[in-house]
């Protein structure tokens, strides 16, 4: 028998035990011996619910009991789960997390601790939820030198842009009903303004790179400054909008970005809709992948924490290897990547197309039925910086969106 510990008995937390439950049998067959809730720790009560007969309040008790083996974290935030977790590995139990911040933060530190007690560290559900991605970074990819991942990590704007995509409703009024349905919390920044998917994609460039990936410093913008004027010239242009996370190796590094960008029809991101999440990526030998899923909800990510759970059940005291190292990665700075930029303009006249190419260079133009005292261009490739530099010299642009390669 392998005891296992929960950390949080929220949504995921309860959805491991549900998991275990339901799918004991099954796991135990894939594990060769059984998997064995001992405790949940939780400050709450839960009155009727099963899990009061191994519910405790006290850390203490699984950090000091020998025969827990995994525990599972899922509480969620820094702190407590940072000191709890490494005390945890420090005391020789594997851990399995689905903390998307304790990771992005903390990762390289926690995989080292369990590395030199050659016990493990796994985090699979930290991006896109039951989406496997991790594990094939880790085990199925590992004959490739992985030169892109750029992904849809956050089923909340997804599920946002889509409904602004499809329906023409604005922001606002998508963020509402997101938020009536469950999908965005009552304070929904994490999600709206980048920074979720920032810190997933900080994990993914971290696997792919073998060094740490400091999220802070990743040029990240959100969801909140698109409009219904947007989206029509997307579908005028035969493309979507979509909060794209996206990390491209260049040289000995990669450029890093988090930010709302057009994709064309033949993208294979462009037709992921509603919450789902995907996760396209391009190895030197392997060519395109993408995959594609749930990307949160209790049960996907559940899912994808009991297979970690079933992974460190394999290996009791046998370390798995993870590329993550404590030395920090350099980026490209954000003023050197490189892009195509669509770029709304007030007005209409000639003399400002002129202006536009003149500035710009080589320009397409794009007017749209309904909006008629602005029109769009795309610029041909150039670095953040160069756009920035000459936007300056025009106070009549509305917006600017990047284009995916």
């Amino acid at each position: 028998m392998i005891n296992i510990a929960v950390m949080g008995y929220g949504t995921v937390g309860s959805g491991v035990v549900e998991v275990i439950r339901t799918n004991g049998s099954l796991i135990n067959e894939r594990v060769q011996d059984e998997i064995y809730v001992k405790y949940v720790l939780d400050l709450r009560d839960f009155p009727g619910d099963p899990v009061e007969e191994i519910l405790t309040h006290d850390f203490d008790t699984i950090l000091n009991d020998p025969e827990v083996a995994i525990v599972v974290e899922t509480m969620g935030g820094i702190e407590p789960a940072y000191t709890f977790v490494k005390k945890c590995l420090e005391a020789g139990k594997s851990v399995a997390t689905s903390n998307k911040a304790l990771v992005a933060k903390h990762g390289a530190e926690l995989l080292e601790i369990a590395r030199e007690r050659e016990i493990n560290f796994m985090f699979e559900a930290s991006v896109g939820g039951g989406i496997p991605i991790i594990r094939a970074l880790n085990s199925s990819l590992t004959a490739d030198r992985i030169d892109e991942v750029i992904g849809i990590l956050n089923g909340t704007t997804n599920y946002m842009m889509t409904k602004m995509f499809f329906e023409g409703a604005d922001y606002a009024e998508v963020l509402k009903e997101a938020q009536d349905k469950g999908y965005a919390e009552r304070n929904p920044e994490a999600d709206v303004e980048g920074h979720d998917a920032c810190r997933k994609i900080a994990i993914l460039t971290s696997l792919i790179s073998g060094q740490h990936v400091d999220f802070e410093k990743i040029h990240t913008e959100g969801i909140t400054k698109i409009t219904t004027e947007d989206m029509k010239y997307a579908k005028k242009l035969n493309m979507a909008i979509k909060l794209l996370a996206s990390s491209k190796r260049v040289g000995d590094t990669f450029s890093v970005l988090v930010a709302p960008m057009l994709l064309s029809e033949e993208h294979p991101l462009c037709n992921v809709n509603d919450v789902f999440n995907a996760v396209f990526v391009r190895g030197n030998m392997l060519g395109d992948a993408m995959f594609y899923g749930s990307g949160a909800g209790k049960l996907p990510t559940a899912s994808a924490v009991v297979a970690d759970v079933v992974d460190a059940a394999k290996h009791l005291h046998r370390n798995v290897v993870t590329r993550w190292d404590a030395g920090e990665l350099e980026l490209i700075p954000n003023a050197e990547a490189e892009h195509r930029f669509f770029v709304r303009v007030q007005g209409r006249s000639e003399a400002q197309k002129e202006q536009i190419r003149e500035a710009f260079g080589s320009v397409e133009i794009v007017e749209t039925e309904g909006l008629e005292d602005e029109f769009g261009f795309i610029t041909e490739v150039m670095t953040e910086g160069t756009y920035s530099k000459k936007a300056e010299a025009f106070p009549e642009i509305i917006h600017m969106i990047r284009l995916a390669d």
